[in-house]
């Protein structure tokens, strides 16, 4: 049968790494689009700056699962500097493309991290990045 996902898609929507949660998140971030319902949360543990691990729950479409998990996978050992460029093109790239009407789901996957890396500054006490765009500023870039 026919698909307009790449193998790569596919391949992380039948086998979904880093599907979880992380008892003691250093970050959670959650983000949901009421539009096609999809819901998805990030989980990340930082060590010395660095993310050490990163697991997620997705309730949603195989774009948005696959979405989820490949961005688990490319923020894995990445500083919080690094994590703090990381954006839905990077996501779209790795899994080989995604259909226009899916790009929202890693679009998703962004904002997902970007709330789990604030939640990670709030609850540590440490001044906001500027360069952390905020959800409204996704949504315009990626529109």
């Amino acid at each position: 049968m026919e698909t307009p996902y790449s193998d790569t898609v596919m391949d992380h929507f039948m086998n979904p790494r880093n599907v979880g949660e992380i008892e003691n998140a250093d970050g959670i971030g959650t983000v949901g689009n009421p539009a096609c319902g999809d819901i998805m949360q990030m989980f990340i543990k930082i060590e010395n700056e660095i993310i050490v691990e990163a697991k997620f729950k997705t309730f949603g479409c195989g774009a948005a699962i696959a979405s989820s998990s490949m961005a688990t996978e490319l923020i894995k050992g990445k500083s919080i500097h690094e994590a703090l460029k990381f954006t839905n093109e990077a996501v779209t790239k790795a899994l080989g493309g995604l259909p226009k009407v899916k790009r929202h789901c890693s679009v998703l996957a962004e904002q997902a991290l970007r709330r789990a890396l604030a939640n990670y500054y709030q609850t540590k006490g440490l001044p906001f990045p500027t360069e952390l765009k905020t959800d409204d500023e996704l949504e315009e870039d990626h529109e």
